[in-house]
């Protein structure tokens, strides 16, 4: 009896990486403003930009396009701008980096993760980074709503000392976070620390450099959305 072979795997096909346009030429300007409006979804951040104050020198916004930037520099007063998407090739990075350096605001790469539980490390160095910007300054991310929550929130307890109970609230339905899909693992961090410290009071870094678990606290949050997406699933929610 022969064996029948097994089906051979497809290999999936590695993307080529991404070269960035040149902003020299015409013809990569024009590539860039299509990766900023169309690839980027930049066309639904033209009127809105999820723009707010949350203290007298700190802004938090989607990610803004060129002409944004110009407005905050000559209205705000903007020194600073935090991307906290990281460094890219793509031309939504590209056509930011510029028009900070042509307006004179420092640009700032500091990336973050919305569906991850923050690192230590990450942590520490968010607290460093607000006490070494020049101010006034602005974070943003892709949509304004999650990464520009979490280091909204970090902000507001280093920098300004707000109780994180109350800093927490730079996550929600306001700036169009989502408690409710995987970005949900951003709240199960805060909210991890308030019920470690429900009876100790321990101040917030304490608590993360001595005793906060960045696997355990994303493993719990994943058993209990697995076991709430298994529900749905039973119940035949929509």
């Amino acid at each position: 009896m022969t064996e029948t072979p097994e089906p051979k795997k497809k290999k999936k096909k590695r993307k080529p990486p991404h070269i960035a346009a040149d902003l020299s030429t015409d013809e990569g300007r024009k590539r860039a403003e299509r990766e900023l409006v169309m690839g980027d979804h930049g066309f639904l951040r033209e009127a809105f930009q999820n723009l707010h104050q949350i203290s007298p020198e700190m802004w938090r916004s989607n990610q803004p396009n060129p002409r944004q930037i110009r407005a905050h520099a000559v209205h705000r007063r903007i020194r600073t701008i935090i991307n906290l998407r990281g460094e890219s090739t793509k031309g939504y990075y590209l056509l930011e980096k510029e028009a900070c350096a042509e307006e004179g605001i420092k640009l700032i790469d500091f990336q973050v993760f919305s569906r991850d539980t923050p690192k230590v490390e990450t942590i520490e160095a968010a607290r460093e980074l607000f006490e070494t910007i020049e101010y006034p300054a602005l974070m943003h991310c892709k949509s304004g709503a999650d990464r520009a929550g979490l280091m909204s929130a970090l902000y507001m307890i280093f920098r300004q000392n707000m109780p994180v109970k109350k800093a927490v609230e730079q996550l929600s339905g306001k700036y169009l976070h989502v408690k409710s899909g995987k970005t949900g693992m951003l709240d199960a961090f805060f909210e991890a620390y308030l019920r470690d410290t429900v009876t100790s009071g321990k101040a917030f870094i304490d608590w993360v450099r001595e005793d906060y678990d960045p696997a355990k606290v994303k493993s719990d949050f994943m058993e209990n959305f697995n076991n709430r997406f298994a529900l749905d699933r039973l119940l035949r929610r929509e």
